[in-house]
């Protein structure tokens, strides 16, 4: 394969509109947001700006609707370590983040439990027109029994929970291809605006959701947002191979990312006839870069160190929905069922390559990055390992799951994507307007 044929890497810098993200304890880091505020503008655009620099695809906020009570049946331990909490609403950051760049995409996760398609529709449309069409959808029904609890409603049977969410797709796709590409008129001498004719009324009564009226905004930029998925299980994979231009997937080795890639390849070709490079596959990725490799390890030991044992603990119990409190410690993960996401806790099982794994060390390995593989070393050391999981993996991409902020994104940008540019792995510009077009280039 010569180098203008090799696979480019796609990069989402992976966070959450909060004071910590998915390496539980790195509010403590000395690192960590040194004369930054995360509830501040400021901070939101020096991370869009450098995720910029970079050449990132995307920022990809990942949320969570209220804090985890599982862990002891309370939200104490996830307030008391800061387990994602504080944690903000995610689309209110996306007018700064766009403001200030021209290029960096934004990707929401927004749950579809507790709000109606019409204002969903509305919101995304209005964001993909602030932004000049750079906004991506993370779709995800709440799987947390906190969330449920927190809106006061029954949490529903994860049994019907794709049907459910067919349905809420079906109603968007309605509202946003509703409006004709001519319907607006826009005649001053007249005084028409726009043709009632060319924007059609959605009639809508399904099982799940009722819409009776048209689309509150015009076509954005993209039409629709770029739509994002995270599935898993059986359904999941095929929600994501039917709906999702992005897949998105933690596996701790590359033999568990070739076994995905061929599987989401055959859903998407043999079950959708999706076309060969439409959807991109991108894993999760931690990152700790320095000059040398020793250096490297000892940021890499700093970070671990930040991580609080009872935190951690209690990022599990969330995140699968089971009070690992009632657990030993040296009870082994392999021989636990859980009711959370299946898709992750398997980055869990495969963590030392199928072999058994503690509770305790579950725990740990999660809350570094929710069991997500970690490279450590030197540029070059990082460059080999993300080639690695692209040529082998079958990688188009990766979401680099933030440590410390944001100087993990400072440094990747600094020394990664100059090694990656001189390999010919990734873009040396942007050459798209909008974040669709951004992300389908090769």
């Amino acid at each position: 394969m010569t180098t203008t044929e090799k696979k480019k890497a796609h990069l989402l810098g992976f966070i959450q509109h909060g004071v910590n993200s998915h390496a539980t304890g790195m509010w403590r880091h000395p690192k960590d947001k040194v004369g930054w505020n995360f509830s501040s503008p400021e901070y939101w655009q020096h991370m869009a700006r450098t995720m910029e620099r970079g050449l990132f695809d995307a920022m990809f906020i990942a949320d969570e609707l209220a804090p985890y009570n599982t862990y002891e049946d309370s939200s104490d331990a996830v307030v008391k370590w800061a387990v994602q909490c504080p944690t903000h609403e995610p689309s209110t950051i996306v007018p700064i983040i766009t403001a200030a760049t021209k290029h960096l995409g934004v990707g929401l996760t927004l749950s579809t439990a507790f709000e109606h398609p019409y204002s969903m529709c509305r919101r995304l449309s209005s964001l993909d027109h602030l932004s000049s069409g750079r906004i991506a959808w993370n779709i995800v029904s709440s799987y947390s029994k906190s969330e449920w609890d927190a809106y006061g409603q029954a949490m529903t049977e994860r049994t019907g929970r794709y049907e459910r969410l067919e349905e809420y797709m079906e109603v968007c796709y309605k509202l946003w291809d509703s409006w004709a590409p001519d319907a607006i008129v826009a005649d001053k001498a007249s005084g028409i605006y726009a043709d009632p004719s060319k924007i059609k009324v959605v009639h809508h009564e399904g099982k799940y959701y009722k819409c009776d009226g048209r689309h509150f905004c015009a076509p954005s930029p993209q039409g629709r947002p770029v739509l994002w998925q995270a599935g898993s299980s059986g359904q999941g994979r095929d929600f994501a191979a039917k709906h999702a231009e992005a897949i998105f997937a933690v596996h701790p080795n590359v033999d568990r990312m070739k076994q995905y890639a061929s599987d989401l390849t055959e859903r998407l070709a043999g079950k959708y006839d999706r076309a060969p490079g439409s959807v991109k596959l991108i894993y999760g990725l931690q990152t700790v870069v320095a000059e040398t490799r020793s250096e490297a390890q000892d940021k890499y030991e700093r970070i671990r160190s930040c991580i609080p044992p009872e935190g951690a603990m209690a990022w599990i119990s969330g995140h699968f929905g089971l009070d690992f409190s009632k657990f030993p410690e040296d009870a082994i993960v392999q021989n636990i069922e859980v009711p959370g996401i299946q898709g992750l806790f398997e980055s869990i099982i495969y963590a030392k390559g199928g072999a058994p794994v503690t509770v305790k060390e579950a725990a740990m390995i999660y809350a570094q990055g929710m069991g997500m593989p970690v490279a450590v070393g030197t540029a070059a050391d990082i460059a080999d390992q993300m080639e690695h999981y692209m040529d082998d993996g079958g990688a188009d991409g990766f979401m680099l799951a933030a440590t410390y902020t944001p100087g993990c994104f400072e440094e990747f940008a600094d020394l990664v994507v100059p090694e990656l540019q001189r390999r010919g792995r990734f873009r040396t510009a942007y050459t798209g307007s909008t974040l669709r077009e951004n992300l389908l280039q090769s």
